[in-house]
């Protein structure tokens, strides 16, 4: 059965280039068809979304279907950026996922009562962040019924 949400695109926050390198060939070999933008902090990520700054120009964007999260990232950390996405009025339906390295009990609480949706520890193989992505790929685009398909 085809993907009934593969045109929302998923946007991704990671500062490290090699994690986001790791992140777009997992989303890839997981065979997920939406379209994936990164950008590389908290900061980015509000332009992205309010379309300002380095994305004044840029055409709307169709709504995330789901946000991908580090939390330590420079100018504005994860959960900056969570609770401003949360705070807003739009923006707030989107699906917060928090993917990090660290799955420290304070960040994992700290997330949720932010309003995260969903908080990964990021795997140590590449194989597990394939099949990661796959899984979250299946629940958040197929089992899920998102606010604005």
């Amino acid at each position: 059965m085809p993907n009934p949400a593969a045109h929302l695109p998923i946007l991704i926050a990671e500062d490290d280039p090699d994690d986001r390198l790791l992140v777009e060939e997992a989303i890839a070999a997981s065979n997920l068809k939406n379209p994936v933008h990164f950008v590389t902090d908290g900061a980015e990520l509000l332009d992205f979304l309010h379309r300002r700054g380095n994305f004044a120009g840029d055409a709307p964007m169709e709504m995330p279907g789901i946000i991908l999260l580090d939390l330590n990232m420079p100018r504005k950390s994860g959960l900056e950026a969570l609770s401003e996405i949360k705070a807003h009025q739009v923006f707030r339906e989107i699906p917060v996922v928090i993917l990090s390295t660290t799955g420290a009990i304070e960040q994992v609480m700290a997330s949720y009562r932010l309003g995260a949706n969903s908080f990964i520890t990021k795997p140590s193989s590449f194989d597990q962040l394939v099949t990661i992505m796959r899984a979250m790929g299946k629940y958040w685009f197929e089992v899920n019924t998102l606010p604005f398909r």
